[in-house]
C-alpha cells in the first residue's frame, strides 16, 4: 500500500517552469520576454512561478488584474510588471504608486490613471493597447489618434510616462490564417501614430505564446509567454508539448478512498450513466467537480491506476469520481494520476482537453484551492526581478 498522507495534490515541477522559459527565449533571441502568470499562474501558483521564471530570464511578469499585480509585489517582486483588465473605479493609484505598468484602451481609462498620478505626485507607467482585430479590449483605430494625441500630452505634462503599444493576436494558433498578416498592418500604423506624435515607447508587443512560437516576424521588442511557460501547447494544430522543448509542470494525482468488488450490472454514480458489464473491482478517486475535474469527464475522462490508463465510469460528482479496474488489483492509498509530462505514460493535460472538448488551459486553470500545490525543487528561485 502507498501510505502517502494526501487526499490529492498538483505537483508543480518549477525545474520544468525555468527549462520551458529558456526554451521559449531561444524562439525570440531579440525580445525580452513576459512571463503571464494571471489566474494564479493558470492554476499552477503565481508566486512561485513567477520567481521561476524570473530565475530563467524573464525580465516582465503580466497580470490580467491589479489584485494579481499586487500581490506578486507583495511577495517582493521588484521588476518590470504589467496588468491590463481594469474597470472604471480600479485601484489606479496603487498600480502607480507600486511601479506597475498598466494599461489603457479608452479615455475614461486615460483620465482615470492620469487622476490617480496627480492625486499621489508619481509618473504613472502607461502602456497603450490597440484593438488590431480581436475586439476584447484595445482602442479601436477610428479613436486611437485621439487616445495617443491625449496620451502626449499628459506624458508632456509629467503624469504620465507611454511605455508601451500593445495588441493581441485572435488566430495566432492557426498558421496562414487571414486576420493575421491584417491585425499586423493594423499595428503597424497604429505605432506609426505613436511615433509622430513623439512618443518613445519602450516595448511594442502583440505576440503570445501561438505567435512567440509560430511568427517570428511578429516578435517585435516583447513577447508575451502564457500556456507555454507550463509546458502546454496552445493547440493540438501546431504540435506537442516537446516539438516546441516544452515539459509540462503541474502532475494532478489523488489517493484512492475505496476499492471494493461488485458483481456485474451494477450502477455507477449518478444517473447510473455506467453499468458494470461483470463482476470488478471499483476505484473512488476523492477529486470532482469542486475540485475542478469537469463534469464533461463523466465516462471519457482519462486516469492512470494500478498501472493501467482507465477512463472515468460514470457521473463527475462534486468531490469524487470512480474508476473500473476490470478485476485488476489496487488498495486503498494506492496513487490515480489525472495527468502530468506523461513520462510514467500516464495521461497529459491534451488528452484531457481532447477528451472533455475543450483546451489545455482550461483543464489547469480550473484545478480548485482544495488541491495543494506542492512545488519541486525551488532552490533556485530567489531572484525578485530586480
Amino acid at each position: 500500500m502507498n501510505h502517502t498522507a494526501m487526499r490529492a495534490r498538483a505537483a508543480v515541477d518549477l525545474a520544468a517552469v525555468r527549462s520551458n522559459v529558456r526554451a521559449l527565449r531561444d524562439r525570440a533571441p531579440r525580445a525580452e520576454l513576459m512571463a503571464v502568470v494571471k489566474s494564479d499562474g493558470y492554476g499552477h501558483g503565481a508566486v512561485p512561478c513567477a520567481r521561476a521564471a524570473r530565475a530563467a530570464g524573464a525580465s516582465w511578469l503580466g497580470t490580467a488584474l491589479p489584485e494579481e499585480a499586487f500581490a506578486l509585489r507583495a511577495a517582493g517582486d521588484t521588476g518590470r510588471l504589467m496588468c491590463w483588465l481594469w474597470t472604471p473605479g480600479g485601484p489606479w493609484r496603487q498600480a502607480v504608486e507600486q511601479d506597475i505598468d498598466v494599461s489603457v484602451s479608452g479615455m475614461w481609462a486615460l483620465h482615470e490613471v492620469t487622476g490617480a498620478a496627480r492625486a499621489c505626485g508619481r509618473t504613472a507607467r502607461v502602456q497603450l493597447k490597440i484593438d488590431t482585430g480581436l475586439g476584447r479590449s484595445g482602442c479601436q483605430p477610428a479613436d486611437w489618434p485621439e487616445l495617443v494625441t491625449a496620451a502626449r500630452a499628459a506624458e508632456a505634462e509629467g503624469a504620465i510616462r507611454v511605455t508601451g503599444v500593445w495588441s493581441h493576436f485572435a488566430c495566432a494558433d492557426e498558421p496562414g490564417h487571414p486576420s493575421i498578416d491584417a491585425q499586423l498592418a493594423v499595428f503597424a500604423e497604429a505605432d506609426e501614430v505613436v511615433r509622430r506624435a513623439g512618443l518613445d515607447p519602450e516595448v511594442r508587443h502583440h505576440a503570445n505564446t501561438p505567435a512567440l512560437l509560430g511568427l517570428p516576424h511578429a516578435h517585435f521588442d516583447l513577447v508575451r509567454a502564457g500556456i507555454g511557460i507550463y509546458g502546454i501547447s496552445p493547440s493540438p494544430e501546431m504540435g506537442v508539448p516537446e516539438d516546441f522543448g516544452l515539459r509540462p509542470a503541474m502532475t494532478l494525482e489523488a489517493s484512492l478512498a475505496s476499492v471494493k468488488h461488485v458483481p456485474g450490472g451494477h450502477g455507477v454514480s449518478y444517473g447510473h450513466r455506467y453499468t458494470t458489464a461483470g463482476a470488478t473491482t471499483l476505484a473512488l478517486v476523492p477529486l470532482g467537480y469542486a475540485d475542478g475535474i469537469p463534469r464533461h469527464a463523466s465516462n471519457s475522462g482519462p486516469v492512470l491506476v494500478a498501472g493501467k490508463w482507465r477512463t472515468i465510469a460514470g457521473t463527475v460528482a462534486m468531490d469524487q469520481f470512480v474508476v473500473d479496474l476490470g478485476g485488476d488489483p489496487a488498495q486503498v492509498g494506492d496513487v490515480a494520476v489525472l495527468f502530468g509530462p506523461g513520462d510514467r505514460g500516464e495521461p497529459t493535460v491534451e488528452d484531457w482537453a481532447r477528451a472533455t472538448g475543450t483546451i489545455g488551459y482550461e483543464i489547469v486553470t480550473r484545478i480548485g484551492t482544495r488541491v495543494p500545490r506542492v512545488y519541486v525543487d525551488e532552490r533556485a528561485d530567489t531572484g525578485s526581478g530586480t
